[in-house]
């Protein structure tokens, strides 16, 4: 937008000196022009009073001789011709432009003063031709004629239009640093407002613009921008306060509930009173459920968290011995491929196990006995990306789009168990860290949900060697085997 204002500015500029310039160019041009002429028209009116007297008498000797010195001292071509237009004297060259000559001896043979051209441009190099005539008593006798060489006039005229041309050239460069600053101070809050929507958008609720600069609409502009933006901030906070403490406060109720709904249990006798309660209790789980996901997603969408940087490696192992026994017990097979080297990421606490644990936890769901479940590690696009593969039933591309909404499920899906939170607060925690979250189908059936997380920077991970997060160490992998680079547990 800087450059459009500055070239509006400088096309206004220029419009302005062209209108202005253009004309007082052609004006000092007229006025040099009729300034030479009306010198010379001066002389050789001089020389026509001259030869009145001495064309009647017949002595021109005089005349002549003062012509020929004004010729020699102006280097002014001269010619005295009679009313028959045979020339009596002549000095100089004042016919070698033809038409100008006969142009201004017909005029002057009229009775008329006559100076051609009208107006000397710097383009041309015809001579000046005056010619007036030599009257007796209303009766033209003949003509005086000069033709003055104008080579000295051309480059005063020349001289004057660059001085024009300087004169509006620092009137450009004066106009372009105004308008530099002009365009500057003029959208230096329109630059930090965008900033200031792009860091908000981002996820910092903290970005505010500077009131106090640019013109007062724009102030007021900015003004309003952050108080719009405290508006916000403070109901996304409210809303985000409202769900974490009614999470928590009805986790609660609810231990009691399901506490009074057990001992009931053991005063049931009947078949179907059993069964209703079971089902109740299970419903009381999915209810405790779901508010442990608000809780969760609410204290991450917060977006105050704390940056670490841990080994995705030992990490991911970590999390493989704990969901192994799980595994175990539905005949699925959980694999991990990692890499022999630690893979350090930077990224928000605990959102690595957090995401690892809702990830596996989803793939299991899906994941039929006799499945498998593949956990993976590797380095890509400066980055690290864990990646956790099924071979269930999968989710088409459409429904892997809808999957990170809150509380979404698939249709075909509806009977397993689960609040259709985890992959939102996977969204959030990626998201927060500055990494990626994606889900894709694999073929022929199965998903593969990946997260990348950014690399950790040469001094992060000495620090990290050094001292690692939590004490954080790998596991003892039970089964380990060496393949292409990569432990497969």
């Amino acid at each position: 937008m800087r450059r459009r204002l500055m070239i509006i500015y400088l096309l206004l500029l220029s419009m302005v000196l062209i209108a202005l310039e253009v004309p007082l160019a052609v004006s000092l041009t007229n006025s040099e022009t009729d300034r030479v002429q009306a010198d010379r028209l001066a002389d050789a009116t001089r020389f026509a009073s001259l030869a009145a007297p001495a064309m009647r008498t017949g002595e021109l000797e005089s005349l002549i001789d003062e012509m020929r010195r004004y010729h020699e001292l102006y280097d002014v071509g001269t010619m005295l011709v009679d009313q028959d237009q045979q020339v009596l004297s002549v000095f100089g060259s004042p016919l070698e432009d033809t038409d100008s000559a006969e142009t201004a001896m017909r005029g002057a043979l009229a009775g008329r003063e006559v100076g051609t051209p009208n107006t000397l441009w710097p383009w041309s190099s015809r001579d000046l031709v005056v010619a007036v005539p030599v009257s007796d008593g209303g009766a033209v006798l003949g003509i005086v004629l000069t033709a003055s060489p104008t080579g000295h006039n051309r480059r005063v005229i020349v001289s004057t239009w660059l001085e024009l041309s300087l004169v509006g050239l620092l009137a450009v460069v004066a106009c372009f640093i105004a308008a530099h600053r002009l365009a500057g101070w003029v959208l230096r809050p329109v630059t930090r407002l965008d900033a200031a929507a792009h860091d908000i958008a981002a996820g910092d609720n903290d970005a505010r613009v500077p009131p106090a600069v640019g013109p007062p609409e724009l102030r007021r502009l900015s003004t309003t921008f952050n108080e719009m933006a405290d508006a916000v901030a403070d109901a996304l906070e409210r809303q985000r306060s409202f769900v974490a403490h009614a999470s928590h406060q009805l986790r609660n109720p609810l231990t009691v509930l399901r506490l009074r709904l057990e001992d009931l249990g053991e005063h049931m006798e009947q078949d179907h009173a059993r069964a209703d309660h079971e089902i109740t209790l299970a419903e009381t789980d999915r209810l405790a459920d779901v508010l442990d996901g608000l809780l969760a997603l609410a204290q991450a969408e917060r977006g105050r968290h704390s940056v670490e940087v841990v080994d995705a490696v030992a990490l991911t192992l970590d999390r493989w011995v704990a969901w192994l026994p799980l595994t175990e017990r539905r005949d699925i097979d959980l694999v991990t491929l990692v890499p022999e080297e630690a893979q350090y990421a930077r990224l928000v606490a605990t959102a690595l196990d957090q995401s690892l644990d809702a990830l596996i936890d989803n793939a299991l769901k899906f994941t039929p006995a006799g499945g498998r479940v593949e956990v993976e590690v590797a380095s890509r696009d400066g980055g690290v990306e864990v990646t956790v593969r099924d071979n269930g039933p999968g989710m088409t591309e459409e429904q892997c789009r809808l999957a990170t909404e809150r509380f979404w499920r698939a249709p075909d899906k509806q009977n397993v168990d689960g609040a259709g939170l985890g992959l939102s607060i996977v969204m959030v925690l990626v998201e927060a860290s500055g990494g990626r979250f994606a889900l894709a189908p694999v073929q022929p059936h199965g998903l593969a949900a990946r997260i990348w997380f950014p690399a950790a920077s040469p001094a992060e991970r000495a620090a990290a060697v050094a001292e690692p997060v939590g004490g954080q160490t790998a596991p003892e992998v039970p089964v380990a085997a060496e393949r292409d680079g990569a432990v497969t547990a």
